[in-house]
């Protein structure tokens, strides 16, 4: 790369006629997928918040594995933007470049927020963060998630993980069951490349299949 752009720039300064590097190919770069949280992971991770944790973490933790919500979205949801119900829920989410989208609440999820708060089972216009600092009082940062979590990974001895994480986890659930344009919507991915991360089979997946020809 660094050769073709000098002889770019050579041949449009005049210095040279001819562009060596033009018939070069760059050598394909393979995107490696995102990091698979296991079922196992998973249950000991939500078992560390149930036992150890408070309300508000608990939500925290399942809103994350069951929206798919980025860090600086979650940390910058107000109360406004939460509408429950009996049996449905939303949330809005303003997402990169300022986009809008609107993502569904399962009944997990608005049980885990009514445990937090009740209140929200009423229509606010609050702007107030739905989540505060334990200490301060203030909006949660993005650093005092990444502590939140780690805490209750440590606990459950799931090594490296981070909120990030748990969006891919909710990646890769629903990629499962549900096609790809509704998945890139409800992640917010504006191009459908970035939701094929989540179709990828892991080590696990591949050898399942690769087995289901076996002689026995």
């Amino acid at each position: 790369m660094s050769l073709k752009r000098y002889f770019t720039w050579l041949l449009s300064t005049g210095q040279i006629r001819y562009d060596p590097a033009k018939a070069v190919k760059l050598v394909g770069e393979e995107r490696i997928p995102p990091r698979h949280l296991s079922d196992q992971e998973e249950q000991a991770l939500v078992a560390a918040v149930t036992e150890k944790g408070d309300r508000r973490d608990r939500a925290i933790i399942v809103l994350l594995l069951h929206t798919g919500l980025r860090a600086r979205e979650l940390c910058t949801i107000t109360r406004s933007q939460v509408r429950l119900g009996k049996r449905s829920g939303t949330l809005t989410v303003q997402g990169k470049r300022n986009k809008y989208r609107e993502i569904p609440l399962n009944a997990t999820v608005r049980v885990a927020l009514v445990a937090y708060d009740s209140s929200l089972l009423r229509p606010s216009h609050d702007a107030t963060p739905l989540f505060l600092s334990e200490k301060r009082h203030t909006q949660l940062t993005e650093r005092g998630l990444g502590y939140l979590i780690k805490k209750y990974a440590d606990r459950a001895h799931v090594n490296d993980l981070s909120p990030h994480d748990l969006r891919h986890r909710f990646g890769y659930r629903m990629a499962k069951t549900v096609p790809l344009h509704r998945l890139a919507q409800l992640m917010g991915h504006d191009s459908l490349d970035t939701t094929m991360l989540y179709v990828q089979g892991t080590r696990d997946d591949l050898q399942q299949a690769v087995e289901t020809i076996a002689w026995t």
